[in-house]
């Protein structure tokens, strides 16, 4: 009788031990899926995390069709390039260079004249270089006057510029379909046979280029490889945000931001306001993109978060 009843206890024993442990392992299989389900959310969205637009201010409208605004990081001021005219790509004198605060209030809107239809600038040394159709103006900041014209022999229609820490001006010629490599007053070709060239950047050693609707990054041999497409209505101004990222506008009105893997997201979208969004400048620091309006004749800051 003893032996049964124990017998009986033992098997009634294993029994609430083997429940005792299912449950566990049950509780503890529920607990750690709840632990990955949360990390892995946590890293979708520190992964996937969308960046966006900050509306921090507007010019009024007295600029004249500003095409490019270029951030002046030791004098904290803003340039921006007047077109003035219907005809962008005339040449008739009426361009300027504006100047403006970073609160958004314009210094002077004819800071620099004389020029024709005035687009990309880029710094260097205290001179600022600004694309004219055919020729490559430049200004001494300190007197604000024209200090020289660069001829570009063969340019139809320069466009962007992007001064690298040599001193070595680019240049894009987006209708002549080329990029121009200017050194010591002296410009040849570079790089021919775009589609349709417009942004250019040199960072360090890497340059980089925008060339109908996409963002690509020049090879030492010359050769592009792709960062990112299908950035349609006129792909116009390239900035680095970080890293490998990089924020890029089109003139039709819009700004993307570009990851280091190529993957891109929309930032801005004003195509249904027929608000022109030209050739951008950026402040790294305050994380600050500055947007030429065009036909609107102002200029937007957004904060990039």
């Amino acid at each position: 009788m003893f032996f049964y009843e124990q017998q009986r206890f033992n098997k009634q024993t294993a029994f609430e031990l083997f429940y005792f442990i299912s449950l566990t392992k049950r509780l503890a299989m529920k607990s750690i899926l709840s632990l990955f389900t949360i990390a892995t959310l946590f890293t979708c969205n520190t992964l996937y995390a969308q960046h966006s637009l900050t509306k921090l201010w507007e010019t009024d409208s007295a600029l004249k069709v500003p095409e490019s605004v270029l951030f002046d990081k030791e004098n904290k001021v803003l340039y921006v390039a007047n077109i003035d005219g219907k005809d962008p790509w005339a040449k008739d004198g009426n361009g300027s260079v504006g100047k403006v605060g970073l609160d958004g209030k314009i210094i002077a809107t004819d800071w620099v004249a004389g020029l024709n239809a005035p687009k990309g600038m880029g710094i260097y040394k205290g001179k600022l270089y600004v694309a004219d159709v055919t020729e490559l103006v430049v200004i001494d900041l300190k007197s604000a006057s024209i200090d020289k014209k660069i001829p570009v022999a063969g340019a139809e229609g320069l466009n962007d510029v992007s001064v690298g820490s040599d001193g070595v001006v680019w240049v894009s010629d987006s209708k002549g379909k080329k990029i121009y490599k200017v050194e010591n007053g002296n410009a040849t070709v570079y790089l021919e046979n775009l589609k349709g060239p417009n942004g250019v950047l040199m960072r360090g050693k890497d340059f980089y280029i925008l060339d109908n609707g996409g963002a690509y990054k020049v090879n030492s041999d010359k050769s592009l490889t792709m960062l990112a497409d299908g950035m349609e209505g006129g792909t116009d101004g390239i900035e680095n945000v970080t890293g490998n990222d990089f924020l890029v506008s089109c003139w039709q009105g819009a700004i993307w931001y570009v990851d280091a893997k190529g993957q891109k997201t929309l930032l801005l979208d004003t195509k249904q306001q027929s608000k022109n969004t030209a050739d951008i400048g950026f402040d790294a620091a305050t994380k600050t993109v500055y947007v030429p309006t065009f036909w609107r004749n102002s200029i937007v800051a957004y904060k990039v978060n």
